[in-house]
């Protein structure tokens, strides 16, 4: 499965070290990608998104599903046939679709999470045509038994075995992530629980296929060396006969009010370096319209200022100023269709210092919300943002899945171009009332990874 882009904003990496992204001018964005988009009648979204550099084309085909839309004992579902969607249609052999774009010096892969399914491939825009329509081929024309499933499904333990099982800074994750959501289904793990995947059939997956692809379900973003024209007539030919579907309602539990602080401790031996994570629910994208609209464009700019590499206050504080610290940050996700997180974390230099770097992150913490932010931070987190949203259009594969995920996860197009504006109309005020919503103590969950503690030994008569 390949990475998803988030939101535009690593500028950490960008500027990390470097002062003169502390002083260069805000760039004038007036809106952040050239695109043009329209529907077909059957109801599936396309987004066109012209870049004329070299003669490639990038194509993603998002459908609006994800993990948290499974059955109640099936939440993994949707990954599993995110694998088998690359098995064999009425017009294609099992495998041949990755195949043909390998052979044409293309890539290809997918990835599923908790809101969206993506498909994408890479290749000269010569060969736009037959990975159009090879992917609304395997829209509507999936051909499977348990000939095909159940093999898949050893797959797909074995990868949870791989990536979770065996990795305990993903079994962490995975524990705080249960602890968070003590209702909504993002408490689930987007693979599957493995007790659950051992019971997967066939049946599973042809029914969540049938009730979830279909065009009026899926979105297709076009970027690279095409125009408008030519991706409007390929949808119509490839897309537009297939037929739209009644789709069921996507469910989704709401979270109760957080009570009480949640704390959770993984030791393991397979971990060399202790660490520490805090984690708060905080609004979307998507879910802020509905309260404070500034509240995600203030905590992006918020984690820029504690969290932004060599010029963020927990890196300077923990690792430059104190030398407590191999690493600190935070960081703000606010990409999901429901709930955002807010995390922090750290890593002390002294394994036996991992009590002091909680400290000082609560320290942290409790003077930016006693004493708050200074405009001149917010300037400085904002200027880097804006120069990295500017230096996203240069991407061909990244505008594209943006696009493709806050589409899926319920922002439009206005959301997308209207966000350097939004960035910059944040105030200092702004910022501190989404810190004091968010960063409550219980509102959070914290969790130490540690090596085992040494065993305790019996003294000697």
């Amino acid at each position: 499965m390949s990475q998803k882009l988030n939101r535009f904003l690593r500028p950490a990496a960008l500027c990390a070290g470097l002062s003169f992204c502390l002083m260069a001018p805000l760039p004038a964005v007036a809106q952040m990608f050239d695109a043009e988009s329209f529907t077909l009648e059957n109801g599936m979204e396309v987004v066109v998104l012209p870049r004329h550099l070299a003669p490639v084309v990038y194509q993603v085909v998002v459908y609006k599903v994800g993990a948290a839309d499974g059955e109640p004992g099936k939440n993994g579902i949707a990954h599993f046939l995110e694998h088998l969607m690359f098995k064999a249609t009425e017009k294609m052999a099992a495998g041949q679709f990755s195949q043909d774009v390998d052979r044409l010096g293309g890539t290809d892969n997918a990835f599923t999470n908790q809101d969206m399914t993506a498909y994408h491939q890479e290749i000269a825009a010569e060969h736009l045509p037959l990975i159009m329509a090879a992917e609304a081929d395997r829209m509507v024309n999936l051909r499977l038994d348990d000939s095909v499933v159940l093999p898949e499904r050893d797959v797909i333990l074995n990868e949870r075995g791989q990536t979770v099982e065996s990795d305990p800074g993903s079994r962490l994750v995975e524990a705080m992530t249960a602890a968070i959501y003590q209702n909504h289904p993002y408490g689930l793990p987007i693979i599957g629980w493995r007790h659950e995947m051992e019971g997967y059939t066939t049946e599973d997956a042809l029914r969540f296929y049938r009730r979830w692809y279909a065009p009026n379900n899926a979105i297709l973003v076009v970027a690279g060396d095409v125009t408008p024209a030519q991706v409007k007539a390929l949808a119509e030919k490839n897309f537009g006969p297939l037929q739209a579907r009644t789709l069921p309602a996507r469910a989704r539990l709401q979270e109760p009010p957080a009570e009480a602080p949640r704390r959770l401790a993984l030791a393991s031996p397979e971990v060399e370096h202790p660490s520490i994570w805090r984690r708060y629910l905080a609004p979307s994208y998507r879910t802020a319209a509905e309260s404070d609209r500034t509240a995600p464009y203030a905590l992006s700019l918020l984690s820029e200022i504690l969290g932004g590499g060599a010029v963020g206050r927990l890196y300077r504080r923990l690792v430059i100023d104190e030398s407590l610290a191999l690493s600190a940050g935070a960081s703000f996700n606010g990409d999901p269709r429901d709930y955002g997180s807010f995390t922090f974390y750290a890593s002390p230099r002294d394994p036996a210092d991992l009590g002091k770097a909680e400290a000082a992150l609560d320290a942290e913490i409790a003077l930016l919300l006693k004493d708050g932010i200074s405009e001149a931070e917010l300037a400085e987190a904002r200027n880097r943002l804006l120069m990295e949203a500017a230096k996203a259009r240069d991407s061909l594969n990244g505008p594209a899945l943006l696009v493709a995920e806050a589409l899926a996860s319920g922002e439009t197009m206005a959301d997308i171009q209207a966000w350097p504006d939004r960035i910059k109309a944040v105030t200092v005020e702004d910022v501190m009332r989404a810190a004091r919503a968010v960063l409550r103590e219980e509102n959070s969950v914290t969790a130490t990874l540690t090596p085992p503690l040494p065993e305790a030994t019996e003294a000697t008569p």
